[in-house]
């Protein structure tokens, strides 16, 4: 067997393609602690201050700016963002006909 013969094609979610369990809900928290995390750099906050605003204590806010989302649900992520001031409006629809599977997408206006 070639080097080539063991590169599979992304399904466009690196979670499904590890087999990580519920990959479409972990690519959704990986996003949104992607966009807490960018919000708090923005802000040029440091971890103390994020926590307090966030209600969480410092140790905590590390473990989300480092990706490590294990005690961290979809509804606390979302909850952090409106906590820095962030709407968030979810939004139900049909998917395309040519897609084969409906999808979690996170869209940032």
């Amino acid at each position: 067997m070639s080097e080539w013969d063991a590169i599979h094609e992304s399904t466009g979610n690196v979670f499904a393609d590890l087999d990580v369990p519920e990959p479409e809900e972990a690519l959704a928290k990986a996003e949104l602690a992607r966009r807490i995390g960018h919000i708090i750099k923005r802000r040029r906050l440091n971890q103390a201050q994020a926590a307090a605003l966030l209600g969480i204590d410092q140790p905590k806010v590390s473990a989300l700016l480092r990706g490590k989302l294990a005690g961290f649900s979809t509804d606390r992520l979302l909850r952090f963002l409106n906590a820095l001031d962030r709407d968030v409006e979810i939004v139900i629809k049909r998917k395309p006909h040519a897609r084969k599977q409906a999808q979690i997408r996170i869209v940032v206006a």
